[in-house]
């Protein structure tokens, strides 16, 4: 099967035309600067070249919140069309060439042409997910009042059998982790037993476990509330270190950048996660208040450096297995999905580029005798520095385009789906 990619690669070119002489410039004198303290500008290019994060298929199309969703013209419509705009993204920020599909939204008939489908556009397919937060039609057994840690055991076996089903799925397109979040909890005082639903939840699981293929893992996302308000069976990144300390070595902890309370100090966990060989994967999204789904980098982008300072430490001292699931997790309710998720690739890759940055040498001496001070300053002298020439010269090597956004809207990519595709209805709710 051969597709052709969306976006034409003459447009590319000439965009980037107008702003190649203006990057090399640039990337040219931050070498200089780099070189000065000691850093090889080259090498950190490679490295980010290197780099990639998956993206949600569900994240193609519009969001929403609790009470409404208004959908755009030429929003995907099946998992084809979520492909079709994926490899936009990907041709146009060259850093996401995997997409995470989402069961049962993405089923399709033949799953070895739709992995022949996404390879046509150059992309592969990364973790899958299951959904027990919702009832499906046809369904025989309701996730009203919970799926794995149901009262119910033939609801359990239900949302067991499904994620089991989506591992075999996987397994035809080529991933080799699941997934695994569940809106179970509690929205009144002693509605449930809190001790007993972690035992059912911890039950279900471990069937779910004993399911995997001898490669696979199983990941466990957290998260502190939404839907259930007063208590979630896997609340925290606590419980999801104990589950998955209970399951076995090939379960590993989630962490959503999202799903924490306010004020949360997110990159200690990942350190404490890491130093137990647990750390998983990493959705990237951004939160205000208490919401888990704003644009990468939108609201607190020192918090998503300080997260791959970790990760970046997590790199050089790998535990056993070290190999972290990257992926962006969103829901774009006010922007055109496509300018999001790559608007959120640039500032997870800038996070990932500032943290290679920093003077490892001169944080430890700083952290071994006790100067927080200087410790603080190799940190911010990292966070500081303007790397967006590295990422536009990492885009043109690769074909991508410097300027992804202005690039995307001459190709009026949207304007042209919104002839050819179906019209989506107006929503409650988000999806």
């Amino acid at each position: 099967m051969t597709h052709t990619l969306p976006i034409s690669d003459e447009l590319i070119h000439e965009q980037n035309a107008k702003n190649s002489d203006a990057v090399l410039e640039d990337y040219e004198a931050l070498g200089r600067k780099l070189k000065r303290g000691q850093i090889d500008i080259d090498e950190i290019t490679r490295k980010v070249a290197d780099f990639t994060v998956a993206i949600p298929s569900w994240g193609a199309g519009r969001g929403g919140t609790r009470f409404a969703k208004f959908p755009i013209p030429g929003e995907p419509t099946n998992i084809h069309e979520k492909l079709e705009d994926c490899a936009v993204i990907n041709q146009l920020c060259q850093a996401t060439p995997r997409v995470s599909p989402h069961f049962p939204w993405d089923k399709v008939d033949d799953y070895d042409a739709l992995r022949e489908e996404a390879a046509a556009y150059g992309l592969g397919f990364d973790a899958v997910n299951s959904n027990t937060f919702q009832n499906q039609p046809g369904q025989a057994h309701s996730y009203e009042t919970g799926s794995l840690s149901s009262t119910d055991a033939a609801t359990r076996a239900q949302a067991v059998a499904h994620n089991i089903e989506c591992i075999e799925i996987g397994r035809k397109l080529g991933s080799t982790d699941l997934t695994v979040w569940v809106g179970d909890g509690t929205n009144f005082p002693g509605q449930q037993d809190l001790a007993r639903s972690f035992d059912r939840y911890l039950e279900s699981a471990a069937e779910i476990y004993a399911a995997l293929p001898d490669d696979w893992r199983m990941l466990l996302e957290h998260k502190m509330f939404e839907p259930a308000f007063y208590s979630s069976v896997i609340s925290d990144w606590g419980s999801s270190i104990l589950a998955a300390q209970t399951l076995g070595d090939k379960c590993h902890c989630l962490v959503d950048l999202g799903h924490h309370a306010p004020n949360v100090n997110i990159e200690q966990i990942v350190a404490r996660l890491h130093r137990f060989g647990k750390l998983g994967g990493f959705h990237f999204n951004d939160s205000k208040y208490g919401d888990d789904d704003l644009d990468s980098g939108s609201i607190d982008p020192h918090q998503l450096f300080l997260v791959f300072n970790e990760l970046v430490e997590a790199e050089l001292n790998p535990r056993d297995g070290f190999s972290p699931a990257y992926m962006i997790d969103q829901s774009h309710n006010v922007t055109d999905p496509i300018e999001s998720m790559m608007s959120s690739a640039d500032a997870i890759l800038t996070a990932y580029t500032k943290a290679l940055l920093v003077d490892r040498e001169a944080l430890l001496a700083a952290q071994e005798s006790n100067d927080a001070m200087l410790a603080f300053q190799a940190l911010r002298a990292a966070y500081k520095t303007d790397v967006s020439p590295i990422l536009g010269k990492v885009r043109q090597q690769k074909g991508g385009a410097i300027d992804m956004i202005s690039a995307y809207r001459v190709s009026k990519f949207r304007e042209h789906k919104s002839r050819d595709r179906r019209v989506l209805g107006m929503s409650a709710g988000i999806v």
